[in-house]
């Protein structure tokens, strides 16, 4: 069995990462006109930004029988098997991790781990983790 779990993207974040990154740029060549600086600063700051549009729009989650699968833009991957989960709870952490939103929820497994992700609904992955591995201490859908 394999069900796949969007990612909650907060676009709102990636508004503001685009105007710190571009912002500055247009103010600098209304100010000084284009340079060859100018090209030097696109040409890093484009595929940086793309780079970061990857990693939000490319973060997905899936339960695949018993592993717990996180995968983070084109570089990163973790498996997680279900079974060392032990409790799901909402976080308002702001730790940098594979969840593009800041709504977010800390999954804490093995013996001193923990991930925060950030799937759009919280609920059902949190339900179909516990139908896995009853011992999971289900703090989403208890309150």
């Amino acid at each position: 069995m394999t069900k796949k779990y969007q990612a909650k993207v907060s676009y709102i974040m990636l508004v503001v990462i685009f105007l710190l990154f571009f912002i500055p740029l247009i103010f600098g060549a209304i100010n000084n006109g284009i340079h060859k600086e100018f090209y030097v600063l696109i040409a890093i700051l484009v595929p940086s930004y793309l780079f970061i549009l990857n990693i939000f729009l490319g973060t997905e989650y899936w339960i695949d029988n018993d592993v717990l699968k996180i995968k983070c833009g084109f570089l990163y991957t973790k498996s997680i098997s279900i079974h060392e989960i032990k409790t799901i709870s909402k976080t308002n952490s702001l730790i940098s991790s594979p969840a593009p939103s800041l709504d977010r929820i800390e999954i804490t497994y093995a013996k001193f781990d923990d991930i925060i992700i950030s799937p759009k609904d919280k609920v059902t992955l949190a339900k179909d983790l516990t139908l896995i591995n009853p011992n999971i201490k289900n703090h989403i859908t208890e309150n």
